[in-house]
């Protein structure tokens, strides 16, 4: 590094001779200011979140008094204590903006701050450009340059090559006998800014305040999830139409599928005893019959609490069975944690106090009015803290023994912010590798401040966002405005939210939506029957009709994918184009993109090739028709630079869904048939390709009209 007339830190300044401060005063500015460093969280009062494999955005607004140059560097620590450092460029002029992108590989507690400087060079540059040509104080520019460049020839940090490089200089722009025209292209060279940029001529180094970059596992951040009832896997229905449960062994039957088609997370609703007191029938009615088998969210009863299996299912140690077959296919199974309780759970007998008494004595049911719960008593969590902290520590410690590090959260917004905060701290430090995603569907401050207090991952607004421009807003929001601490789990439905969407727009709503969810989140996420195009509400509502929370639901997947009804063959398309692409694995890297169509969303994933396993860049371009009901033509108008390529580029496409290729530019021509395929799903290529035919100029419309109606 080069050596630097004044060191300072970001929070603290040396006095200066004669300043007009109170005794013991010390600015809270540095000598070079760097403020607004990211990422942060709230001030830094939660430390910022990245996974493993995640290529972060770092930065701050560096600036200083006058007209001299400033110049910026990251320096980021790893777990291990390694250090590196990565420069800084101004995004966006005038704005102050210094930002670089670095890869945080691993797991752990990194570190980073900002360190801002006086960039002599870059100073001396800008002058020289000017005054040497125009022959102003010629010598006495060169005459600085000599003494930067002896300056940066003494430090002994950098390469022997530079040293040599910049001695040699100090002497060649001083000789008045050579023209000033060649001094100053010899100054300013190839080598030298290759030199001054990986290694600054810089003075007044400042810098910020460490900050703390949280790095969790990479499923933290990046995965797709599958959902469904073990007890409707191999229910079968017997002649008076009941039903016999399915079991374990059952669902494990259908575990090789959900693998096949790409999926990596299996989510089951709650898998205990299921209470009989106020129990549900179907499509939550009051009116129970026998062999109803009630909500699995109502937990307790004679069979036991949160620790336990419903014995329909099986026991703990077949549960355990069934896990072990699910990772040996590449499957982690994610377990609900619903802290509340059925009338019969053995909570309401052995402490009455962890509930709401009524004044008539009675206790207190679950309600969203105009919903009612009868069969959930919900926790009061301030009648005993302390009692309710150990139970729930105690229920995570079993399940986690039990082999599971994923935890569904239900509901967590209607529980007291500080005791999640507490209790995804105490199991994150006894095992780092526990994610808990919040099912928490509610105000924008209470569900992202649920992130910041620790949960990894979160159920979105997605469903309730359907337009070209509500997708638009949405989905750069969770790119670029909460990714320091959000990250959004896409899941196109669930057993409570089937949208007017999906129930009128029928099979090509369910393409559009898993394509966007899969393409736009490294998170994304499937309810069982998705595939099959279940889209019936029950009247007046967004859930499905004789919704699985209240009975069994066997389906028959083989049937539908033999009559081609079941898109199941489009997920494991989806699924293959994440685990082909890295840029995909990435959320912080999504552009959006314009269309002359209010119907056509546009946007662009892109990682750079020193971020990827095989040192190749990776871009594509998603290209939706969010109208379900239409054919739509328009023309897609990109700024190519966001996925690595210099203006005025062309280059060729892939789709992943047709296996058509095209060459494309900055505007193309596109036609989307809703009913044919409605989102392209286009890689860029890269490498020199084969030249394109006549017909296949780029932004030609005679390049797409023959493209099964689609392009």
């Amino acid at each position: 590094m080069a050596k630097t007339v004044a060191k300072t830190s970001g929070r603290a300044a040396p006095k200066r001779a004669g300043a007009p401060t109170e005794p013991g005063f010390t600015p809270a500015i540095g000598r070079i200011p760097i403020v607004d460093v990211f990422p942060q969280v709230s001030g830094g009062r939660w430390p910022a979140k990245a996974f493993a494999g995640e290529v972060i955005p770092f930065g701050a607004t560096v600036f200083r008094e006058g007209h001299d140059a400033v110049g910026a560097r990251l320096e980021l620590v790893d777990p291990t204590g390694a250090a590196s450092s990565h420069g800084l460029r101004m995004i966006g002029t005038g704005i102050d903006r210094f930002q670089t992108l670095a890869h945080v590989p691993t797991q752990g507690a990194w570190r980073f701050r900002i360190r801002a400087f006086s960039d002599d060079y870059a100073t001396w540059e800008h002058n020289a450009s000017i005054k040497v040509p125009a022959g102003i104080d010629v010598e006495l520019t060169f005459a600085i340059a000599s003494k930067l460049f002896l300056f940066a020839g003494a430090d002994a940090e950098r390469p022997v090559e530079e040293r040599a490089l910049f001695d040699d200089l100090a002497l060649f722009v001083v000789d008045a006998a050579i023209p000033a025209a060649d001094r100053l292209e010899q100054a300013t060279s190839a080598a030298v800014l290759h030199a001054v940029e990986n290694r600054p001529i810089a003075s007044l180094d400042t810098f910020s305040d460490w900050h703390e970059l949280k790095v969790e596992r990479e499923r933290a951040g990046y995965g797709a999830w599958y959902e469904f009832f073990p007890r409707s896997v191999g229910a079968v229905e017997q002649a008076d139409g009941t039903f016999t449960s399915g079991t374990f062994r059952t669902a494990a039957r259908r575990l090789p599928a959900v693998a096949a088609m790409g999926f990596d997370v299996l989510y089951l609703p709650p898998i205990h005893p299921i209470g009989e007191a106020f129990r549900k029938g179907p499509n939550n009615s009051l009116t129970v019959e026998p062999g109803d088998p009630g909500s699995p969210w109502a937990i307790g009863g004679e069979a036991g609490g949160h620790d336990a299996v419903h014995p329909d299912l099986g026991t703990v140690a077949q549960f355990k069975i069934f896990r072990a077959a699910a990772e040996k296919l590449g499957l982690e199974i994610a377990l609900d944690f619903a802290l509340q309780a059925s009338p019969d759970h053995p909570w309401v007998k052995q402490h009455p106090e962890w509930f709401t008494t009524l004044p008539d004595g009675s206790i207190a049911y679950a309600e969203n009015p105009p919903k009612k719960y009868q069969d959930i008593y919900p926790i009061n969590f301030d009648n005993d803290p302390a009692g309710i902290r150990a139970e729930a520590l105690r229920i995570l410690r079993f399940w986690i023994a039990a082999g599971v590090r994923i935890f569904r959260v239900d509901n967590p917004h209607t529980k007291p912010l500080d005791f999640w905060e507490w209790i995804i701290a105490t199991v994150n430090s006894e095992h780092p590798d526990v994610i808990f995603l919040a099912e928490a569907f509610t105000r924008p401050a209470l569900m992202q401040t649920l992130a910041k207090v620790g949960f990894q991952q979160s159920y979105t607004y997605f469903t309730w966002r359907n337009t070209k421009e509500e997708l638009e807003e949405f989905l750069d929001g969770l790119a670029h405005e909460t990714a320091a601490f959000f990250r959004p789990n896409l899941f196109v439905n669930t057993p409570d939210i089937l949208h007017a969407y999906l129930q009128f727009g029928g099979r090509p709503a369910y393409k559009i939506r898993a394509a966007i969810a899969a393409t736009a989140s490294p998170t994304w996420g499937v309810y069982s029957g998705y595939e099959l195009i279940e889209n019936v509400a029950r009247p007046g509502s967004e859930e499905n009709i004789d919704n699985e929370k209240y009975e069994y639901r066997p389906r028959d997947f083989e049937a539908a994918t033999a009559a081609g009804t079941s898109i199941a063959p489009y997920l494991t398309l989806l699924n293959k184009a994440r685990a082909e692409h890295p840029a995909l694995h990435q959320l912080r890297n999504l552009d959006i993109h314009a269309s002359d169509d209010d119907s056509v969303l546009v946007y662009s994933k892109y990682i750079a090739g020193e971020f990827t396993e095989s040192g190749l860049p990776d871009g594509l371009i998603v290209v939706a028709n969010v109208d379900p009901w239409s054919v739509r033509e328009t023309t897609v108008r990109l700024d190519v630079t966001k996925f690595g390529l210099e203006p005025g580029a062309q280059f060729r496409v892939t789709d992943a869904v047709t296996g058509a290729s095209w060459l494309w530019g900055a505007d193309n021509y596109v036609r989307l048939n809703s009913f044919a395929e409605p989102v392209h799903i286009l890689s860029v290529h890269y490498s020199p390709d084969e030249p394109a035919d006549a017909t296949a100029a780029a932004g030609s419309d005679s390049q797409n009209l023959d493209e099964t109606d689609n392009t």
